[in-house]
């Protein structure tokens, strides 16, 4: 089931996905911003400030932001790109709907479009379209498709990320397996290149990092919850890890003091190697993300088998 409705509490239009098993997801077409998914116990698996301003210019604090045409960038453009704090429109021509296996309805979802006004042209002078699939699998799990068109007639580069923000139990509770070994870009300290050391990442302070060359595969675990988070994806190599901790949660005004507790970034992305896009050229890509249940240790999952399966 696809609905469209005004968020009663802010007046802004958005997009309700029903799976038939339950499942559900909230599209703001603010930002072209997913802002709720939650499995078919009506658990929410994403993250959203209780502070989050549902106004312009302000993005959204929470759910999956879109960064584009920059991620962590500066200068005339705003850090995180201009998509996320945008107007989106649902798409009017889209492509045909994606083929679904087995029997029952087709999967639920939504195709929106996003489009340069005079406003972004200002600050970045390239005619570009921006499209989002946002999907529901017959599992509940939740897919997110890009589409990136120059109709320039001129090259643009740009960079991109699916700004996840996961709900989970207890942050020092959660560990990362699947970018072990990895180089990665600490941002805590001027953008130094490391190399992860770990079996796997855990949390006790305030992390900021680029992967680099990432696997297809990366499992978040939460111990309290006994969940798994998969995140699978295609056409973005790299993945940011982001946890403000204390001292930054309470520098910023849309985000509760603790509430970094119960939150993680897992982004999508790519940021290393900026894209190319040649006129007429289209780059596409993809973001699947299915929670299991799982308890790492009573040993009902073995991780390795989520990543490799």
């Amino acid at each position: 089931m696809v609905e469209f409705v005004k968020d009663g509490a802010t007046g802004m239009e958005k997009v309700l996905l029903r799976e038939p098993g339950g499942a559900t997801a909230q599209i703001h077409l603010y930002g072209g911003h997913v802002t709720s998914w939650k499995n078919e116990k009506g658990e929410e698996m994403l993250f959203l400030s209780s502070k989050a301003i549902f106004r312009p210019p302000k993005a959204i604090r929470g759910g999956i932001p879109v960064c584009f045409p920059q991620f962590g960038g500066f200068g005339a453009l705003e850090q995180h790109g201009f998509a996320r704090n945008r107007m989106w429109t649902v798409d009017p021509n889209p492509p045909p709907p994606p083929p679904f296996a087995g029997t029952g309805p087709n999967k639920p979802y939504i195709d929106l479009v996003l489009k340069p006004a005079d406003d972004e042209l200002k600050i970045w002078p390239h005619n570009f379209e921006l499209y989002q699939r946002v999907m529901l699998g017959f599992h509940g799990e939740l897919t997110s498709i890009i589409r990136v068109r120059n109709t320039d007639n001129k090259p643009f580069t740009f960079t991109f990320a699916l700004h996840t923000y996961l709900s989970v139990s207890d942050i020092s509770e959660v560990r990362i397996e699947g970018l072990e070994t990895l180089d990665f870009l600490d941002n805590l300290r001027d953008k130094e290149r490391l190399t992860e050391q770990g079996d796997a990442i855990t949390f006790d302070s305030e992390v900021d990092r680029i992967y680099m060359g990432t696997p297809t595969k990366i499992a978040v675990i939460d111990h309290e919850k006994k969940r798994t988070f998969v995140l699978k994806k295609e056409g973005l190599p790299d993945a940011v890890v982001w946890n403000p901790w204390e001292k930054k949660a309470k520098a910023m005004a849309d985000f509760g003091d603790d509430e970094y507790k119960h939150m993680l970034c897992l982004e999508a992305a790519a940021v290393e190697k900026p894209i190319t896009l040649k006129p007429g050229e289209e780059w596409k890509a993809r973001q699947e993300i299915s929670a299991v249940p799982s308890s790492y240790f009573s040993g009902q999952l073995d991780p390795c088998k989520v990543l490799n399966g």
